[in-house]
C-alpha cells in the first residue's frame, strides 16, 4: 500500500506520520504542480476535496491518499476562523499572521478568555473507497500567545483540564489529547481494514 499525504504543512505531516506509524509521502514530492482548491463548506468536504484531487492526479489505483482539514472555532466570534483557519488573513498567510488576527479579533470584542474547540477531519481515499473520520479538542482561547511549541493557534489555546497553552505543553501531551490524534486513531482502524 502506497500512502500519500495531501498536505504540504510540515507540522501536520510530521504529526500524521508519527501517529499513523506509516511511511507516507507528501504529495508535493511527487506532484509539485497540483493545486488543491478548498471550496468545501465543512472540514469534511475540504478533506475529501484534497484527498480526491491528489488521488485522481496520481493515476495509481494502489495508492491510498490521506488528507486532513482542521482548524479552530471560537463560538464568541461566530465560529471564526473555522474552515478558514489556515487562511484567516488570506491565502499564503503565515501561522503567526493568522494567530495575530485571531488575538486581535478577541481584543476588539474585549474578550480575554473564551471557549473554543479544534476540529480535525481526516479523509482516506483509495480505489472504490472514501472514508472520513473526525476528532475534536475542547478548551479555551486567550488574547495572547504563550509558548513556542506546536504550530498554528497552539500558543493561544488552553485545552480543557490544563492551564498551559498547547504552545507551552510538551509535544507528547498534545499528541495524546489533540483533535488530530483522535481522528488519526480512528483512521488507523480504517487503514488496518483496507491494508
Amino acid at each position: 500500500m502506497r500512502v500519500i499525504l495531501a498536505s504540504s504543512n510540515k507540522g501536520k505531516i510530521k504529526e500524521i506520520q508519527d501517529i499513523l506509524g506509516v511511511e507516507a509521502v507528501p504529495y508535493k514530492d511527487i506532484l509539485p504542480d497540483v493545486v488543491i482548491k478548498e471550496s468545501g463548506k465543512s472540514f469534511k468536504e475540504n478533506a475529501l476535496i484534497k484527498a480526491k484531487t491528489i488521488y485522481d492526479a496520481l493515476n495509481d489505483p494502489e495508492a491510498i491518499v490521506i488528507a486532513d482539514d482542521s482548524g479552530i472555532s471560537v463560538p464568541a466570534l461566530g465560529g471564526e476562523p473555522g474552515i478558514y483557519s489556515a487562511r484567516y488573513v488570506g491565502k499564503g498567510a503565515s501561522d503567526k499572521e493568522n494567530l495575530a488576527k485571531l488575538i486581535q479579533k478577541l481584543k476588539e470584542k474585549g474578550i480575554t478568555r473564551t471557549p473554543a474547540y479544534y476540529t480535525a477531519a481526516i479523509a482516506i481515499v483509495g480505489k472504490d473507497m472514501e472514508q472520513t473520520v473526525h476528532g475534536w479538542m475542547w478548551g479555551e482561547v486567550i488574547d495572547e500567545a504563550r509558548g513556542d511549541k506546536g504550530f498554528g493557534y497552539d500558543p493561544m489555546f488552553i485545552p480543557e483540564g490544563f492551564e498551559q497553552t498547547l504552545g507551552e505543553l510538551e509535544g507528547s501531551v498534545k499528541r495524546r489529547i489533540s483533535h488530530r490524534s483522535k481522528a488519526l486513531e480512528l483512521a488507523k482502524i480504517v487503514l488496518k481494514r483496507i491494508g
